[in-house]
């Protein structure tokens, strides 16, 4: 049986980088992808749809990791 470690901020804080990358990409591809439907089908292929939509994608990922940051911090912090 393997010996179980205990997670350390680093650990931790390197989950959470990792998580955020990866739903930064697929939020932004996402909305990429929502906004090419939506500029084929009804803004007869402009390009400021795609761009808003990838842009949608990208605020949403980092208000997730500003959230998911903000937990890690706090729980890190001694009380006092």
């Amino acid at each position: 049986m393997a010996p179980v470690t205990m997670p350390t901020p680093e650990l931790d804080f390197g989950k959470s980088a990792e998580n955020c990358v990866t739903d930064g990409l697929i939020k932004f591809g996402g909305g990429l992808a929502l906004g090419s439907v939506f500029s084929l089908l009804f803004f007869k292929r402009r390009r400021w749809p795609i761009i808003l939509g990838g842009g949608f994608g990208i605020g949403i990922a980092w208000a997730n990791c500003s959230k998911d940051f903000n937990r890690l911090t706090a729980s890190s912090r001694p009380k006092v």
